[in-house]
């Protein structure tokens, strides 16, 4: 593959928006193509590439990276299911199932089932990460290969993490519309997840889908995806990875250290590990140059 980019594109791609029901939630999706690409189903030869958000975000903060690539790559990104614009419907939320990473991992089955894709190239954040690590893991044969940003594996501590389950769940609860007619909210909020600002515009925006998020899905994923479970088990998902592999880590990052990144990488001799120096948890719009470039050698390797 030979990619068409540079870091200087001029074209920002054609997007199209919709809703898919997926397990019984309606899914917010979105593609980015290039202009004149078609739409709802790929009328190009390019491959496709799924993006995954991470805990309390959507789809938008995926855009600006979608757009860097899309003339090499249709760019499918979506909400999680009871995150920003994929809202939980009011009837029988225990009908829809758990906020298991497992129901997150089949959610995304389901979306490259009704766009026909047998097989993408896939990233995810944070806990999108996981969440694609885990399908990865569940069918290798429907992932060309795999970008996980900001994401690795920790060590169980029964009291650490009830006191993040604690902690986290007091925070999901205490969130008011209010908190966006504060001045410079959205810096504030974000603070703690970046080494360099972002522009106050996209600051405020991770604070409003933030506040739309669903509180009993918030709250299920703190406990699904920081658990004993998963402390147990991404340690063998990523050992038994059978697909070319790039985990980022944000040198700065204080949500997911670094060093859970390199202990997950040195788990699979297929994971390349890349880590961006001045950068935080959102190394792909923190340094975006740096982070595009690591993800173009990444896809162009052994070709």
């Amino acid at each position: 593959m030979q990619f068409k980019t540079s870091l200087s594109d001029r074209e920002t791609g054609s997007t199209e928006t919709g809703i898919v029901n997926l397990g019984g939630v309606d899914h917010f999706y979105q593609w980015i193509r290039s202009p004149g690409s078609g739409t709802e189903k790929p009328i190009t030869h390019k491959p496709v590439m799924v993006f995954v958000h991470g805990w309390g975000g959507s789809a938008r903060y995926w855009e600006s990276t979608a757009r860097a690539i899309c003339q090499d790559f249709d760019c499918l990104l979506y909400d999680l299911r009871g995150f920003a614009r994929s809202v939980l419907p009011n009837t029988g939320v225990e009908s829809l199932g758990s906020y298991e990473l497992g129901d997150y991992a089949q959610d995304l089955g389901l979306l490259l089932d009704h766009f026909g894709l047998e097989r993408v190239y896939l990233n995810g954040h944070s806990l999108g990460a996981s969440i694609a690590a885990l399908f990865a893991g569940q069918f290798p044969e429907r992932v060309e290969r795999l970008i996980l940003t900001c994401n690795g594996i920790f060590e169980y501590n029964a009291l650490s993490f009830k006191a993040f389950h604690l902690i986290g769940g007091y925070v999901v609860k205490f969130r008011f519309p209010w908190f966006l007619s504060v001045p410079l909210a959205g810096r504030l909020f974000m603070a703690r997840f970046l080494h360099r600002p972002l522009p106050d515009a996209m600051s405020r925006e991770f604070l409003e889908d933030y506040l739309m998020a669903d509180e009993a899905a918030a709250v299920g994923t703190i406990y699904t995806a920081v658990s004993e479970q998963a402390a147990l088990e991404m340690p063998q998902i990523f050992a038994n990875l059978a697909i070319p592999t790039l985990l980022v880590s944000g040198e700065k990052d204080i949500i997911i250290p670094a060093q859970l990144g390199r202990n997950a990488a040195a788990l699979n001799g297929r994971i390349e590990y890349l880590e961006i120096p001045q950068t935080a948890h959102f190394p792909m719009l923190e340094d975006a140059g740096a982070y595009l470039t690591g993800v173009r050698a990444f896809l162009q390797s052994g070709i």
